[in-house]
């Protein structure tokens, strides 16, 4: 099967600092990877370079066949991302918001209309669809986040902590929407919550000291007697990786 996003030994150094170092790994549509490490692995960086907002400094990352420096526009039309922090433009209507980023990918009248509609009905955001982003909750602007790299239906989703701040339901009503786009999809998910990775995805890769050091399918580390929490807690005391996960990478 193809893979909808490759990346080709990225690397990023800040000022002599190594902050991604050297990582490949490609995803198929159909798989649901979570992307996880200790705080400063190069989680985040990782991510901002393959939806094109941080150039890397050597290396590819390819949407859909489409380099994400060479041809960004290309990339960039397949891809839904949701970033740290989902910035948005907080005096704007939840409604005016996610119709000024339909516009801006190309929607208008009534298709414009019904894509709006269609992302806030998935993220269950109609009840608050008139009232400005600032006075929302840190979970309705999660999900009007969500709802913006959802919006083109793009056949990748790279989504940066897509839980945070939300509230058990939400985290359910989120999941249950993940796995429903997967078979369709190529998507990443960068999380500190252990249960998501097992909750959603079906492949795991860990990085630390933005290194890839784990890629694997969680249930090939519960074969072992390993969870992912235990190698999680192993990679942020420096020990080692179990032998399970090191050859399945």
């Amino acid at each position: 099967m193809a893979a909808l996003i490759e990346i080709e030994r990225l690397t990023k150094r800040f000022s002599g600092f190594t902050a991604v170092d050297d990582v490949s790994f490609s995803v198929a549509r159909g798989e649901v990877l979570g992307f996880l490490g200790p705080n400063g692995a190069g989680k985040s960086t990782t991510m901002r370079m393959l939806a094109g907002f941080m150039p890397p400094t050597s290396g590819t990352a390819r949407i859909c066949g489409a380099d994400v420096v060479a041809q960004p526009v290309a990339a960039k039309r397949n891809l839904g991302f949701l970033p740290e922090g989902a910035p948005t433009y907080p005096e704007m209507t939840v409604t005016g918001f996610l119709a000024f980023a339909g516009r801006i990918r190309g929607f208008r009248g009534s298709e414009l209309h019904d894509r709006v509609a269609h992302a806030m009905l998935l993220t269950q955001l109609e009840g608050v669809r008139l009232q400005p982003i600032e006075t929302l909750s840190k979970g309705f602007k999660r999900r009007v986040g969500l709802a913006q790299a959802l919006l083109h239906d793009p056949p990748v989703l790279v989504l940066d902590e897509p839980t945070d701040g939300l509230d058990p339901n939400q985290k359910h009503e989120v999941r249950e929407l993940i796995r429903r786009m997967a078979p369709q999809k190529a998507i990443v998910i960068s999380t500190h919550i252990l249960e998501e990775v097992g909750a959603v995805c079906t492949r795991a890769i860990i990085i630390a000291r933005g290194k890839l050091v784990v890629d694997a399918p969680p249930s090939v580390l519960e074969r072992e007697g390993r969870s992912l929490e235990e190698v999680f807690r192993s990679l942020t005391l420096g020990t080692p990786a179990p032998a399970a996960a090191k050859e399945a990478a």
